[in-house]
């Protein structure tokens, strides 16, 4: 890998410098322009001679540049030997053509989300015109508030964040987030840190009461730090000042968005590429053996071998309903009730008996019918 390592670095600083130097010859070109225009307006009759300095000079320029590129495009071939070099494998043997046989619009939707979802608006915007999506469909202002919020975090300004936890309190309490008492308490800490003790008290008077039920030790300890707030560094609380606090909320900020949304927290194409790149290895040993034995799989959407994953990227398509005790079907899918339980619609519609409020088989949380959403695997 550190063969690789090496020429991914040179052609990295290659691009740059040539990206930059593009754009100086770019520049050196239409001041060459301007100039002659300047020269040709002040000399008509020097017209021919001005032309020809100017093609020379363009020539000249282009040239250069064309050099840069060669050299560039040569660095870019060392690097693409060296890959090849370290993964002899063909994987083409592990993929299917058919894959995404007439559902491209699935594959670009799912493109087109990951764009949006990683705060690339224009780039997301462009390739939905290009691939013809309905934009109305994807949750573009949704994003773009969860990212103006990210980045005031990221400037240690927390107001927007509990303006929209606090908007949010109901439904992030009934998904169990301690996300508004931890902007809270970092947002009292900030007081702390820049010797405001004052003010930290007047602000945890002021909105501790609410959490004290589910945090009072947490709230305890937040008072106690008051007595080192002069040398809280060195002080047993000393932790409360960890920058990963602040890389911390932003992580819990972005998955409960997302949970509110009905979405995981990381985009589906990067956990699916993850998953993909952590399989290869097995699939393709798998397909090499078959290959040589002449044999075919035979079951559609179904591996012939357990891909070993890490716990929280371990997936499963088929829900067994916990009332009914049946898989779920097309016709019979998995419905979420707002308190984030599961059963199936034939179940759910058991329990409404015709659009009554019911109580949830697993909490006391009542809802009805048109609240649960449908929920896929």
């Amino acid at each position: 890998m550190e063969t690789i390592l090496k020429e991914h670095e040179k052609v990295s600083k290659k691009h740059a410098t040539l990206a930059q130097g593009s754009i100086d010859s770019i520049d050196r070109i239409i001041g060459a322009i301007n100039e002659a225009r300047a020269q040709f307006e002040n000399c008509p009759q020097s017209c021919p001679t001005q032309l020809y300095n100017l093609s020379r000079r363009v020539k000249d320029i282009t040239s250069q540049t064309l050099d840069e590129h060669k050299d560039f495009q040569s660095t870019l071939n060392k690097y693409g030997k060296a890959i090849d070099k370290k993964w002899k494998q063909d994987i083409t043997i592990a993929t299917n053509a058919n894959a995404f046989s007439e559902k491209e619009k699935i594959l670009q939707k799912t493109i087109a989300l990951h764009f949006i979802r990683q705060g690339k608006f224009e780039l997301g915007n462009t390739f939905m015109r290009e691939a013809e999506l309905d934009i109305s469909d994807m949750p573009q202002a949704q994003f773009v508030e969860m990212y103006q919020i990210l980045e005031a975090i990221k400037v240690y300004d927390l107001g927007p964040a509990l303006i929209w936890a606090r908007s949010k309190r109901e439904e992030l309490e009934r998904r169990g987030s301690s996300l508004e008492f931890q902007l809270h308490r970092l947002h009292f800490v900030q007081f702390l840190t820049n010797q405001r003790s004052e003010e930290a008290i007047i602000y945890a008077r002021k909105n501790f009461h609410y959490f004290q039920e589910r945090h009072l030790a947490e709230i305890q300890r937040l008072m106690g730090s008051m007595v080192y707030f002069n040398n809280l560094n060195s002080s047993p609380y000393a932790e409360l000042l960890s920058p990963d606090a602040w890389t911390d909320i932003q992580h819990q900020f972005t998955r409960d968005f997302c949970s509110l949304l009905g979405m995981s927290w990381e985009s589906p194409l990067f956990i699916s590429v993850t998953v993909g790149a952590m399989a290869l290895p097995t699939i393709i040993k798998m397909a090499t053996i078959m290959k040589e034995k002449k044999n075919e799989w035979s079951q559609q959407d179904e591996l012939p071998v357990e891909i070993p994953l890490p716990d929280d990227m371990r997936y499963h398509s088929i829900f067994a309903c916990p009332v009914s005790k049946e898989q779920s079907t097309e016709e019979n899918p998995p419905m979420m009730m707002p308190c984030g339980h599961v059963i199936c619609k034939e179940s759910l519609n058991k329990l409404s008996k015709a659009n009554s409020r019911f109580k949830c088989p697993y909490c006391p949380n009542e809802s009805t019918l048109d609240q649960a959403i449908r929920v896929h695997f």
